[in-house]
């Protein structure tokens, strides 16, 4: 899956987050999960401790964690974010720079990106990310209101089903990602 565009190899990383509500002000990010597009055995999950108390049930209810199990039984914020940059450290070649995948990258990245810099100080994926749904749009040549994990799921002939598991998630968007790029 590595590709060279302006003579530097990057690495497609498929990231899916779990939250506790709509953006990383005021709600934690409760689990991330991650692998490698090239190599679905590669592979990370990781369930935090919330760094903060506020949530949407809504949010809970659709991942079904539980703010008080990850409060005991999570990882600390700011290890978890060490052991995730590690871990992208580990699975980029080193002639690679790691690109952010993900269905709806606005959502996913803006935490990602927001716990890097508050507990790391620097974002290892930079300052952009690649989304998939834009990418589906570009490739097929539909309009945005086709572009819904069911529908794009459906005509590339996966399993429509969304589990909300942050890793599950990431692993079954790595494989849309794939065959978004087989349509090319």
């Amino acid at each position: 899956m590595s590709k060279t565009h302006n003579s530097s190899a990057v690495c497609y990383i498929s990231v899916d987050v779990e939250t506790a509500g709509p953006h990383p002000n005021r709600f934690a990010l409760l689990s991330i999960g991650a692998c490698v597009v090239s190599d679905l055995d590669k592979s990370l999950y990781l369930e935090l401790q919330p760094d903060c108390p506020a949530y949407e049930p809504q949010a809970l209810e659709v991942s079904g964690l539980s703010l008080e199990t990850l409060a005991e039984d999570g990882i600390p914020a700011e290890e978890a974010m060490r052991q995730f940059d590690s871990w992208l450290s580990a699975n980029t070649p080193p002639d690679e720079k790691p690109v952010f995948v993900a269905f709806n990258a606005a959502f996913d990245w803006m935490f990602i990106n927001e716990y890097f810099h508050k507990y790391l100080g620097h974002n290892p994926f930079g300052h952009s990310a690649l989304d998939i749904k834009a990418l589906y749009m570009g490739v097929t040549g539909v309009g945005w209101e086709e572009t819904s994990h069911n529908t794009i799921s459906q005509q590339l002939g996966l399993p429509t089903n969304l589990e909300h598991h942050a890793l599950q998630d990431a692993l079954d968007q790595a494989i849309i990602f794939r065959k978004i790029l087989e349509l090319k």
